[in-house]
């Protein structure tokens, strides 16, 4: 079944005009004006995110409240003051609510205010779906008021880095971990280690690892990762799987999981370059989304070798222009809610990740992660259903099997076929998985379920070419290793050569082309 929630028709005001910020309100030109927030439903004051700008488009801060980059959030209610002239705004709350945007002309000696309500278009924790963003980076201080504007549930705040000072500063209790709300959550502990290699999140930890004065090569990222494990739930996340050293983290089973949403994709850009990380072939991934569309292939041949790692999703607000949760991962609990459920159901590959439409796969009743099994020589056919919700024009829907385009399916084209996905009938192992992509601008915004795997018989489908790619990934970055001194090159070059041989046994191994 599909639902498709368009953007409401923008919110058109002319208000009195504002005072200086800089002035009272009785003393100079310019207004003020009052606005208040609620939900449309309940008539609740809501937290908000919104984005104000000038005539010249320049976005403006309001006082005492979070901002960041381009907008600022508050909570319920926000009495702003400008000077005369013209302005544009957009209200937001996440990705589950529409948005208002407008413009508003400002006349001098003017006091006003307006309640804007916010229209809830759909409810994905009432449906067992919970949010969280992976990749943080603001201020411990501002956390709840910005998971609330934001309408998140999870959040991992990255507080230490390999590097120099606590980004940002930080105090860690003995429990970093804080509940609020009833039930939302977010985590002190979270760390970033950043080197040539690539860039690893550690989540989920009791207390940071001592990484002061590590260099680019060595001591190996490796042993960090083995140093994390130590601690009892701790999750390692790797943002980009394009990084150099994926292949080696994934061939020695030290990945949790992959970002396909990024903080290389922003609300209105993305970073065109794979600094630090494998390039693409820009003929084949051109232009603004070719860096999302590379991440998504290199996970593709991950998946295509047999091997089963959730994707995840990261905003990087607080370093990345976006807001909490802009690039999110919603996992589906089932039964009561918390914040070791949400890690269960993650693991398990339960998941969504997006940066815009909101989808709910279900296929023959089973959410993403879940492994169909049959005897060997038998088929399997499945029948895929969706529940699609959005703000942005979805361009198209597509079923992605065994990392190729297997269905594509436009809206205009979905009305015709009742709203059905084509089924999927497999004779051999394999993956699937749903995705939904807008035509968004200067920018990669999508959606994308986990993979549902299809087993039949004993083994699972290990592509020849895509462990060969790996193979040749390795042996690439083995030999850019940049180590003169002997004993630091043993001690890294020790590792690649255990990728080496995992990717050459999966080659040899290999059951499909």
């Amino acid at each position: 079944m599909l639902r498709r929630i368009l953007a409401l028709a923008p919110w058109w005001v002319a208000l009195a005009p504002w005072l200086s910020v800089a002035q009272p309100a009785t003393a100079g030109p310019g207004g003020q004006f009052r606005i208040e927030v609620v939900d449309r439903e309940t008539g609740e004051p809501i937290a908000c995110r919104m984005y104000l700008t000038n005539a010249a488009k320049k976005p403006l801060k309001a006082p005492n409240v979070p901002y960041w980059h381009d907008h600022f959030v508050f909570s319920g209610g926000i009495t702003l003051k400008l000077p005369k002239g013209e302005y544009d705004f957009e209200i937001e709350r996440g990705l589950e609510y529409l948005n208002r945007i407008g413009h508003f002309t400002m006349d001098d000696f003017s006091k006003d205010k307006k309640e804007v309500d916010l229209k809830r278009f759909v409810d994905m924790a009432a449906e067992g779906w919970w949010s969280g963003d992976l990749d943080v980076r603001r201020p411990a201080k501002d956390l709840q008021l910005l998971m609330e504007a934001d309408d998140l549930h999870v959040v991992e705040l990255i507080t230490w880095p390999n590097g120099k000072s606590l980004l940002p500063k930080t105090s860690l209790s003995d429990d970093p971990l804080v509940r609020f709300d009833g039930n939302r959550y977010y985590h002190l502990a979270g760390g970033i280690d950043e080197r040539a290699g690539g860039t690893l999140l550690f989540l989920n930890l009791k207390k940071p690892l001592d990484l002061a004065g590590f260099e680019p090569e060595f001591p190996p990222q490796q042993d960090s990762i083995l140093a994390a494990k130590q601690q009892q739930g701790a999750w390692v996340d790797a943002p980009k799987a394009f990084a150099w050293d994926v292949p080696l983290w994934v061939a020695l089973g030290q990945l949790d999981s992959i970002q396909l949403a990024n903080s290389n994709l922003a609300r209105k850009s993305a970073v065109k370059n794979e600094g630090g990380g494998k390039p693409r072939d820009l003929l084949y991934f051109p232009g603004a989304e070719g860096n999302g569309r590379w991440n998504e292939r290199v996970y593709y041949h991950l998946l295509n070798c047999g091997l089963r790692i959730p994707p995840t999703a990261g905003s990087g607000s607080g370093v990345a222009p976006n807001s909490l949760g802009y690039n999110r991962v919603y996992a589906h609990v089932d039964g009561e809610f918390s914040y070791d459920s949400w890690w269960d159901a993650v693991r398990k590959g339960r998941v969504v990740v997006t940066n815009g439409p909101i989808i709910r796969p279900t296929v023959e009743g089973e959410a993403p992660g879940h492994v169909f099994q049959a005897a060997a020589g038998q088929e399997v056919e499945l029948e895929v259903g969706l529940t699609l919700s959005t703000r942005d024009k979805v361009s198209y829907l597509e079923i992605i099997r065994d990392g190729e385009l297997a269905h594509q399916v436009r809206l205009d084209e979905w009305a015709k076929l009742n709203g059905k996905l084509p089924p999927m009938v497999f004779k051999e192992s394999g993956w699937f998985l749903i995705r939904a992509v807008t035509g968004v601008p200067d920018t990669y915004r999508f959606a994308t379920t986990g993979p549902y795997y299809v087993q039949i018989g004993y083994e699972p489908r290990i592509s020849k070419s895509s462990a060969q790619f790996f193979l040749d990934w390795v042996t690439e970055r083995a030999r850019n290793l940049k180590l003169k001194d002997p004993a630091q090159r043993e001690a890294v070059i020790k590792y690649q050569r255990q990728a080496r041989d995992f990717w050459k046994n999966l080659v040899e191994k290999s059951n499909a082309k």
